[in-house]
């Protein structure tokens, strides 16, 4: 879109110049011949002499000059040039001002440790089309033989929530430092992230309510991933990749396909997809789905077992490369839980000295990863058919329910091979597999006891006498050998 609108501007421009008849602007400081029209043979002496005088008295120096000031007894041969130079010329070839040019040695050289010519990106507003953009590419190619920039992104402007520009008349005029004193300076780079800005950028006071939203479903996520892995070392209690528990190790590859999504967009400097993403591997991936499920294990078993130990391995590669996703955008957040990730720990001096996090996968991903997608899909059709139980008033949470499938064929030995942990995955209480033509799920209220520690409905509630609200899993965890996961 940016390359179309800039060549229609270069290729039908009537309006563009160089210089015009104004008396502002970078004054053309020639003295021109009356009757030839030629400059002065002695120009470049005479433009030494003016810009010294301007160093001394300022710009409007060259408007007190007279031809007979410098010229003596040629003086009324000569007249002094009114033109100036566009305000876009002037702006416009700071690319060899600035940045050196790729010929001039002496300046490249003084700047080489900081810039570089071409210029990795010029960045303005849609306007320039017709001006910086515009002037920096003639310019540079009449110099040079290319353009002065390696890219070139343009973005819109800020208009209120019924796409009006910002007017103080108008009373629609929102103030950055307001937002930044208000509801932090976050929220103002995340919606300026969120938004895309090809077009005009939209915002509102109802518009920023979203944003606060969006940023506390990130925040709470990183709340909750930082909280169950503060009692965790990578140094001493990480579990061998290839060795976590099935979901754990899809987690990881569900992250490790969100992060490589998301780099790609900001290869393109495409930011608001990466929000859009960010919010919803925070919200669905993580939130409603491995999180939700992971929770049972993180509290119930024991702090020490290879289960809770397998979970916390992928939370602390999930937590490492969600932060670093979100640094460029969300930029003091992850400082703040980089800070707090390594708290009273080694630490390193701040997440922005880091590269974007390498996440490790079993060597079985691809396979494993298409397996739990199914699991997934069937897991979303089961919760539907709990919500219509709960719609009905007969149950309270999920795990007062008890689940049959009905599967045949792959569904059938994909859920066959989670055994028992077929329960965790669909958060329920008991669930029993059948084989049935078609898949087909029967939710009914369970009949058990409900155990005081980990919520869950089962029938040897009350067995034991000295802990007769607990189930027998929860004892074996808090007395016993613990239980074991495979699974999830």
């Amino acid at each position: 879109w940016g390359r179309a609108r800039l060549h229609a501007m270069i290729a039908n421009r009537p309006d563009w110049t160089l210089s015009r008849q104004r008396q502002w602007g970078v004054p053309m400081a020639f003295f021109v011949h009356k009757e030839t029209g030629e400059l002065h043979p002695r120009t470049p002496e005479l433009i030494e002499l003016i810009a010294q005088r301007i160093e001394k008295e300022g710009i409007e120096a060259w408007q007190n000059i007279e031809p007979a000031d410098l010229l003596g007894s040629e003086a009324d041969q000569y007249e002094k040039n009114t033109d100036t130079l566009d305000v876009w010329f002037d702006s416009g070839t700071t690319h060899a001002t600035v940045l050196g040019g790729n010929n001039d040695p002496h300046i490249k050289g003084s700047h080489a440790s900081e810039l570089a010519w071409p210029a990795d990106l010029y960045l303005e507003g849609s306007d320039q089309h017709r001006g910086w953009f515009h002037s920096s590419l003639l310019t540079g190619c009449m110099m040079y033989g290319r353009a002065p920039y390696k890219a070139l992104l343009t973005h819109g402007f800020v208009v209120d929530g019924k796409g009006r520009k910002m007017s103080k008349s108008v009373g629609n005029v929102i103030v950055p430092q307001t937002i930044a004193d208000t509801l932090g300076a976050e929220i103002l780079r995340l919606w300026t992230a969120a938004t895309d800005y090809s077009g005009e950028l939209s915002i509102s006071d109802e518009i920023l309510k979203r944003v606060v939203e969006a940023y506390r479903r990130i925040r709470n996520t990183l709340k909750f991933l930082l909280g169950n892995i503060a009692d965790f070392d990578i140094e001493k209690n990480a579990i061998p990749i290839d060795r976590l528990l099935e979901i754990d190790r899809y987690a990881l590859g569900m992250t490790a396909q969100m992060q490589e999504q998301a780099l790609e967009h900001y290869m393109n400097y495409e930011f608001h997809p990466i929000v859009s993403r960010l919010q919803t591997f925070c919200s669905e991936d993580l939130g409603a789905f491995y999180l939700d499920i992971l929770k049972d294990r993180l509290y119930t078993t024991k702090p020490d077992s290879y289960a809770r130990r397998s979970a916390q391995t992928a939370l602390y590669h999930i937590t490492r490369a969600l932060l670093k996703l979100m640094a460029p955008i969300l930029s003091f957040t992850a400082e703040e839980a980089w800070k707090d990730l390594y708290l009273g720990k080694a630490q390193p001096l701040t997440i922005f000295t880091e590269t974007f996090h390498t996440i490790p996968l079993a060597r079985d991903n691809a396979p494993l990863m298409a397996q739990w997608e199914r699991i997934r899909e069937i897991r979303a059709e089961v919760m539907r058919q709990i919500e219509l139980v709960r719609s009905a008033g007969k149950i309270g949470s999920s795990l007062a329910a008890e689940v049959d499938i009905y599967a045949q064929g792959e569904d059938y030995a994909l859920l066959a091979q989670l055994a028992d942990d077929l329960r965790f995955a669909l958060l329920v209480s008991r669930a029993t597999l059948h084989s049935g033509d078609e898949l087909r799920i029967e939710v009914t209220p369970t009949e058990a006891e409900k155990c005081d520690r980990c919520w869950h409905h089962s029938s040897d509630v009350g067995t034991n006498e000295q802990h007769p609200s607990l189930c027998g899993r929860c004892i074996s965890n808090l007395e016993g050998t613990g239980e074991v996961r495979e699974h999830a």
